[in-house]
């Protein structure tokens, strides 16, 4: 949560992430973080998967549940929305750095785009000065 708050408001602690961020997917950093992404997916879906038969022999069994089936779906359902918020939140962040990096290159470019027209600008009027100036002619 802290990441993502950083890189919403401009601070200096902004540029500090987004460098440990750009430095984290260099190399093998997106090799790592999508290995560590899929093995947390396939247990986020382990544990849905066990809450669904934990509350499936809840129905077969006259419809109650007993106490220890009760502490196992509730453990469950802790580690399942921690897992799947964590996913989120990596996933946020992820996109977050990628729409500030994208928005940096498109000011960059629109300003050196400026740039070149003020030139191209500039040196339209120096050369309309130059050619509309009389010509002085020597008398000799």
């Amino acid at each position: 949560m802290v990441l993502i708050l950083s890189l919403l408001f401009r601070s200096p602690l902004r540029q500090l992430v987004i460098m440990g961020l750009d430095c984290s997917k260099q190399g093998r950093g997106p090799l790592v973080a999508k290995s560590v992404g899929g093995t947390i997916l396939v247990f986020f879906i382990s544990t849905i998967y066990s809450v669904f038969n934990v509350h499936k022999k809840r129905s077969t069994e006259a419809g109650f549940i007993n106490p220890t089936n009760e502490v196992l779906m509730a453990h469950r359902i802790l580690e399942a929305s921690l897992t799947g918020f964590s996913l989120f939140l990596a996933l946020m962040i992820d996109r977050l750095h990628y729409y500030i990096k994208e928005l940096y290159r498109l000011r960059k470019y629109k300003q050196e785009e400026l740039k070149m027209e003020c030139d191209e600008q500039s040196q339209i009027r120096k050369s309309s000065i130059h050619s509309s100036a009389p010509a002085v002619i020597k008398k000799t």
